[in-house]
């Protein structure tokens, strides 16, 4: 699905939860969205209403270390950072927690939706914000390829494959995930705060 450009968000640039003068905060500035709808069963995979929401360009172009901007926008808007690595390359997927990836380093190719799903490219200062139950997995990478993986608090997200046999058990357990109180890239406002709410209101 290509980007929609009419859509962006408004993100604050700063570095949170360091004692920074007034003269440190960075402008708010527009982040272009993009808005994947895959709703529909693949195999095993459940998916989900809920959309999954990539926002480009998150990172600003002056930040020295892109990792750690990422995980302090993270906690600051409550999605504590869990992890530094990759994407698995098998298709997988989260039964118990929606997942906030940022990549801070190379660029990939990444299957969403399960082994019929879309194919994306993705690229640093990219953050993509999957639901639970939706598909995903590494097509390609380039050697430097690197996320930082974040949920909401005190989750341990499970690891579920692609097993048609246990569909049903986990798309009722995907079905019961509550929604995020905040958005890992926007807070409180727009972005997913929008979309997901909507969402869940139209599949009732």
């Amino acid at each position: 699905m290509p980007l929609d450009r009419r859509r962006f968000c408004t993100l604050l640039g700063c570095w949170p939860l360091l004692a920074l003068p007034r003269w440190s905060f960075a402008e708010p500035r527009e982040v272009a969205m993009q808005i994947l709808s895959i709703n529909k069963p693949d195999g095993g995979v459940p998916n989900n209403s809920l959309p999954v929401v990539i926002y480009h360009h998150v990172i600003p172009p002056d930040v020295v270390d892109n990792a750690d901007y990422l995980e302090h926008l993270f906690t600051s808007n409550g999605w504590p950072p869990q992890w530094r690595y990759g994407v698995y390359s098998f298709t997988h997927f989260h039964s118990n927690t929606h997942e906030a990836l940022g990549v801070f380093a190379g660029s990939a190719k990444l299957q969403l939706g399960g082994e019929k799903g879309v194919v994306i490219d993705v690229q640093v200062g990219d953050v993509l914000l999957i639901p639970a139950g939706v598909g995903h997995k590494q097509i390609s990478a380039d050697d430097s390829f690197m996320l930082v993986g974040a949920y909401p608090p005190n989750i341990s997200a499970d690891l579920c494959h692609d097993e048609p046999g246990k569909l049903a058990v986990r798309s009722k357990a995907v079905a019961n995930v509550p929604l995020p109180a905040s958005d890992p890239v926007t807070g409180h406002s727009e972005g997913s705060m929008l979309l997901w709410h909507s969402a869940a209101t139209q599949s009732k």
